[in-house]
């Protein structure tokens, strides 16, 4: 079976870092970094104008291509630190709403995201920032024809920007059973839209208070109670589609710090004649590659429906969580005192790949996953 890219999909490859090397490069992501929410109108509808808001959107919602096309725009924006709501929109968001939205909501926000008038984010985890269904405690009761959402979510990406969010509610019950999502508006009365202080400036995270929320049982996505389901195969999305903005950041740390050892002189050589410095650019190219294989294989299962797309996700993020964090790490040891400077991007990468460790579950979560799965 053959796993690689089709020559369209290496061409919208290249034509992809060329225009962020272009649009946004990392002067424009520090400038990005100092505004409120890291969002750039004018960078949002060139994006769009290029189709990359379309990608793995199906077409009777105004998408084109593939959820693959989309996984290399993604890798792209990963090398570039690509600031905004295109991983929450289009790697959160969207997943969601194409597995448990109704035929309106789709046809309405779909259609919108596609062409550029939308963005979205999904909004998951609570105070104790987990991933699992056990963990979704904001509660939702019906009132008045309509429902009424009162909780708190944390860790929101995007949220200050976002024009529709996909809340995770609890209906009734625990763990599994009573999971209800909802398709709420930004500007819905009641709801407070707070930003966070994180590590990583390149990405915004939010904490939304719902107070007494009223909602229309038309922003019901899909059947209540019994939404679980379809939100895990949404996160299964959601996780190949991290995993290769992860893997993009992991080559490009690659590739800074092997250029830097060669350039690097001390005692009249380059840095990267001595085993200390490329024994451990050797050891950074097997974690590149080996995250990479994992999640192209991942967003294949995703992309074909596969038995084991649960698995394949699962094993990608567990590996590459570590991957990137250790890469990072050991490029700014590369790097040598430059590299701890804020004046240098290697910290930008470091604080990137922490964020995203985390996000959608650590290593060691979904290694559980894994063991579950496998009947360890």
């Amino acid at each position: 079976m053959d796993f690689a890219f089709s020559e369209e999909q290496e061409m919208l490859r290249r034509s992809a870092r060329e225009f962020l090397a272009k649009e946004c490069p990392p002067s424009v992501v520090r400038r990005l970094m100092d505004t409120p929410d890291a969002y750039d109108e004018a960078l949002w509808k060139k994006i769009a104008g290029l189709g990359w808001t379309a990608l793995g959107i199906p077409e009777e919602y105004g998408g084109v291509g593939t959820f693959l096309d989309l996984v290399v725009v993604l890798e792209e924006a990963g090398r570039a630190l690509l600031p905004g709501p295109f991983f929450s929109t289009m790697g959160l968001a969207v997943p969601a709403i194409i597995e448990a939205g109704t035929e309106a909501q789709k046809k309405k926000v779909l259609n919108a995201i596609a062409e550029g008038s939308a963005r979205s984010t999904l909004a998951l985890t609570e105070p104790a920032g987990r991933w699992d269904a056990h963990a979704i405690g904001l509660g939702a009761h019906q009132r008045s024809g309509g429902w009424q959402l009162d909780g708190v979510k944390t860790f929101v990406p995007d949220a200050g920007v976002a024009d529709h969010i996909v809340v995770a509610a609890r209906t009734r019950g625990e763990g599994e059973d009573g999971i209800t999502l909802f398709l709420v508006d930004h500007d819905m009365k009641r709801l407070e839209v707070k930003p966070l202080e994180t590590l990583d400036q390149t990405r915004r995270w939010y904490e939304i208070r719902f107070d007494g929320a009223q909602v229309g049982a038309d922003a019901v996505m899909g059947s209540a109670d019994k939404a679980w389901p379809h939100l895990k195969r949404a996160l299964e999305w959601a996780t190949a589609a991290l995993c290769a903005e992860m893997v993009g950041g992991v080559q490009k740390v690659l590739e800074t710090s092997t250029e830097y050892a060669k350039t690097r002189h001390q005692f009249g050589k380059p840095i990267g004649i001595y085993q200390a410095v490329s024994h451990k650019l050797a050891d950074m190219l097997v974690l590149s590659e080996s995250g990479r294989s994992a999640t192209y294989y991942a967003a294949w299962t995703v992309d074909a429906d596969a038995p084991d797309r649960s698995l394949a996700s699962s094993m990608a993020k567990a590996y590459v969580s570590d991957a990137y964090r250790k890469v990072a790490g050991d490029g700014i040891q590369v790097h040598g005192g430059i590299g701890f400077t804020w004046e240098h991007d290697m910290h930008l990468y470091f604080k990137r790949a922490k964020s995203s460790e985390v996000t959608l579950g650590d290593a060691t979560y979904h290694r559980e996953l894994v063991a579950e799965a496998l009947d360890l």
